[in-house]
């Protein structure tokens, strides 16, 4: 690499440019512009901008030859390694690291820190246990363990955790807000539209205590639970979360954590999206003033017989931006307009006023959801026939949605007189009234907006079903094995930071990876140390990893990573700058 000067009417600017070689052919390459003379002279204080550029110019062709030189190791096939001599080291994490400190949260460790007389680094404990959540979720005593597999060793003891558990459950509060307000400063949040959910995580445990209490569990295990209370943003970030005891009706949950984001966060005016479970109508008239609005899923079923009339009618049916109405009862009787509609979404709407309060119903239907429900009714009927033709013993209680709910039983036969034994069959009743909803979706809200960008965003709730998917599944948030309500708490503020890390690693990716390519990508990424020579990548270079190094900015996958270059990685890692805008 060499200077280059390209001189102008008004100025001289200053090129670092590079002799290479494309298609066979010689040519030079600008490898970096750095300013013009008046610019360097002003930034360098009065130094010499050409003896600058040539020393700059100096250090990079140094560094560049401390890159490409070749390193060779030499390995005894008759030496035994070193007793209790680690080499192998994952550096996935590194990729999470980038995100913890451009979010700050090792600046919200060190605000918390002065607050407490402890000695241990909590925000090494911290981002170790937020990593380790998503790379070797394990407990909290295999966590510290597994923690000194990073590249990076840990500076704490196992009693630290313990003792970081109880402060980070102090203080999850200044937490959530105080990253939410960092998360500003380095990108775009869409809080103007809030998605709120629930679930519940069970205990290895039978004694109801604290926050553990026995209550509907949504994994039907009979064991005391926790619920969960989340807020996620319109772009599926994770924004704020509580934790209730298990008894705890779900629907009072909502409001204690939307005041705590409107005063903590200073939100004001946003839009709350929630499944009909939550919304009940004290939450929906909570968000119907100061600005805010609520969009609730509706269930068709339980409307009102005049409303349930109007909407099931197949006649008054619209599609965006057309005036003319649809009778939505004439597409299975001609093919071809069944072809022409089948992917539409048609919609009507109506205002309607109940407890006092004034909302629009919107309701849905789309030939593509009605046949998808039939599909999947005629798959559990065959398993429901199956069930009583085979193994009728097996014919227990039935929930809302198992097959068994299509299967009746009667003691009594046809002539009214008593059995010998349980007669079972399928229920033609219970069949033709669930199938009367096929392809309908409603929701209720207070916005005067259009009814299909209403939809719209009703419809991304998936994604926060998708958070405790991940929580419970990839991050293994439970079972909880932890007794004290405090180490509880300090727990799930941990899966929800992990939950964060993980949502805008997968912005920073573009959405093109599922959750296990990621999960299992970065815990594959693995290095073997050559002493006094660095680190010899030992994974698999793939699109996936090719997308990471392109994301982040800085390359693992050399054949092998110099001791000052992994130093530079981890500088580079923990440097505060802008999240790319998504």
């Amino acid at each position: 690499m060499r200077l280059s000067l390209s001189k102008s009417k008004n100025a001289t600017s200053l090129y670092v440019i590079k002799d290479v070689t494309e298609n066979k052919k010689r040519t030079t390459k600008i490898v970096e512009k750095l300013g013009t003379e008046a610019e360097l002279r002003e930034r360098l204080n009065g130094e010499d901008p050409y003896e600058w550029a040539k020393k700059y110019i100096e250090e990079l062709n140094k560094k560049e030859k401390e890159q490409t030189r070749d390193v060779i190791v030499k390995y005894s096939q008759s030496k035994r390694v070193e007793k209790g001599i680690q080499r192998s080291f994952n550096g996935g994490y590194l990729f999470l690291q980038q995100i913890y400190h451009q979010l700050g949260l090792h600046k919200i460790c060190k605000d918390i820190s002065t607050r407490y007389k402890f000695t241990f680094n909590l925000d090494s404990i911290l981002s170790r246990l937020t990593y380790g959540r998503i790379l070797f979720p394990s407990s909290k005593l295999n966590t510290h363990q597994e923690s000194k597999s990073l590249l990076e060793q840990p500076d704490f003891e196992l009693q630290h955790v313990y003792r970081a558990l109880e402060v980070i459950a102090k203080e999850t509060d200044f937490i959530q807000s105080n990253l939410y307000e960092n998360s500003l400063s380095v990108s775009k949040r869409n809080d103007r539209i809030l998605y709120y959910d629930c679930t519940n995580y069970f205990f290895e445990i039978e004694q109801e205590e604290g926050l553990k209490q026995y209550g509907f569990g949504k994994d039907h295990k009979p064991n005391p639970i926790v619920g969960m209370g989340l807020f996620m943003d319109g772009d599926g970030i994770p924004l704020a979360f509580s934790i209730h005891s298990g008894n705890t009706n779900e629907q009072t949950t909502l409001k204690p954590l939307e005041e705590k984001i409107l005063k903590d966060f200073e939100l004001s005016k946003f839009i709350v999206c929630t499944d009909a479970g939550l919304s009940s109508t004290e939450n929906r008239k909570f968000n119907d003033r100061n600005g805010r609005a609520f969009i609730t899923t509706q269930s068709v079923k339980k409307l009102k017989k005049h409303l349930k009339q109007w909407a099931l009618d197949p006649k008054g049916w619209h599609l965006h931006d057309e005036s003319k109405s649809y009778d939505i009862s004439l597409f299975d009787k001609d093919e071809e307009i069944y072809e022409k509609y089948k992917g539409e979404n048609f919609y009507k709407e109506r205002w309607i006023k109940e407890d006092g309060l004034e909302q629009k119903l919107i309701v849905t239907f789309s030939l593509k959801y009605r046949d998808y429900q039939r599909q999947l009714r005629s798959r559990q009927l065959e398993r429901a026939a199956k069930l009583i033709e085979s193994r009728p013993s097996g014919i227990t209680k039935k929930s809302q949605n198992d097959f068994k709910r299509f299967i009746s039983s009667t003691n009594i036969t046809k002539d009214g007189e008593i059995a010998d034994k349980t007669i079972h069959s399928l229920n033609k009743e219970a069949i033709a009234d669930e199938e009367m909803y096929d392809g309908f979706y409603a929701v209720c809200t207070n916005l005067e907006d259009d009814a299909t960008a209403i939809t719209k965003i009703n419809h991304r709730r998936w994604e926060i079903e998708e958070c405790f998917k991940i929580m419970k599944y990839d991050f293994k948030a439970r079972p909880v094995y932890l007794s004290r309500d405090d180490r509880i708490r300090a727990h799930f503020t941990i899966c929800f930071l992990a939950l964060v890390l993980y949502r805008y690693l997968e912005k920073y990716l573009g959405g093109k990876y599922t959750s296990d390519e990621i999960i299992s990508g970065l815990r594959g990424m693995n290095f073997y140390h050559i002493p006094a020579e660095g680190y010899v990548p030992t994974y698999t270079r793939t699109d996936f990893t090719d997308a990471l190094h392109d994301s982040f900015g800085f390359r693992t996958d050399t054949e092998i990573v110099s001791k000052k270059e992994i130093r530079n990685i981890f500088k580079y890692t923990k440097k505060e700058k802008k999240l790319r805008t998504f």
